[in-house]
C-alpha cells in the first residue's frame, strides 16, 4: 500500500499524488475508458468533452478477487452505487475534470492531472468543494484505496479487497486531517 497520504489544499479540497507506470496515453485510458476504469474505480459512460455527461457505477467488491464486505457505514453500497456528473475539463491526455455526484446534490469536483516523468506519469487528483471534514475523510480514504488498486493493475498485480484497504485508510485520514478541515 502506498504510504503517501493525500493532503488538504483548502478547507474543502484534498490532493493526492501517485507515480504510475506510463506512458501517459495508457494512464489516460485508465481514466477515461469504462472497461479500464472499471478495473480500479468504476465503470460507466463518459462523454469526453466539456459539458459531456459522466455516469459512474461503483461496485467495489468486483475490484479484487479477494472477498470482503463494506463496513456498516457503507452497507448501502454493497450491491454497487451509481453517480452522475458532467465533464468540466477535458484536455487529452493531460487533464480531466468532472463533477462528482451532481445528480445526488453534491457540488464537488474531481480534477486529474497527468505529467510525464521519463517512463512514469505523475498523477495528481484534486477533489474540491467537499461539504465538510467527514466527506473529506471519506473521499481521502476512497481515493487512496482506489489509486492503490490502479497502481496494482498497471503493474500487473492482483489488488487487495477495496473495503478492507479503505476501512483502515479512512481511520488513518480521520487521525491525520486537521480539525481546520471541518466545514
Amino acid at each position: 500500500m502506498n504510504e503517501d497520504y493525500g493532503q488538504p489544499v483548502a478547507t474543502d479540497a484534498l490532493r493526492i499524488q501517485r507515480s504510475l507506470p506510463g506512458p501517459i496515453e495508457r494512464v489516460w485510458a485508465y481514466l477515461t475508458e469504462s472497461d479500464k476504469r472499471g478495473e480500479w474505480m468504476a465503470r460507466g459512460d463518459m462523454e469526453l468533452r466539456v459539458g459531456g455527461k459522466v455516469h459512474l457505477f461503483f461496485h467495489h467488491a468486483s475490484l479484487s478477487r479477494e472477498p470482503g464486505s463494506p463496513p456498516a457505514k457503507y452497507q448501502d453500497m454493497a450491491d454497487g452505487v451509481g453517480m452522475d456528473g458532467r465533464v468540466t475539463v477535458c484536455e487529452p491526455p493531460r487533464r480531466l475534470g468532472y463533477t462528482w455526484g451532481e445528480s445526488e446534490g453534491s457540488t464537488s469536483e474531481v480534477l486529474f492531472e497527468l505529467l510525464p516523468q521519463d517512463e512514469r506519469v505523475l498523477l495528481t487528483v484534486t477533489h474540491s468543494r467537499l461539504r465538510d471534514r467527514d466527506e473529506m475523510v471519506s473521499v481521502a480514504g476512497g481515493w487512496h484505496a482506489h489509486l492503490g488498486i490502479l497502481i496494482d493493475r498497471l503493474e500487473g498485480r492482483e489488488p487487495p479487497n477495496f473495503w478492507r484497504a479503505h476501512d483502515g485508510l479512512e481511520a488513518e485520514y480521520d487521525r491525520r486531517l486537521p480539525a481546520a478541515a471541518r466545514g
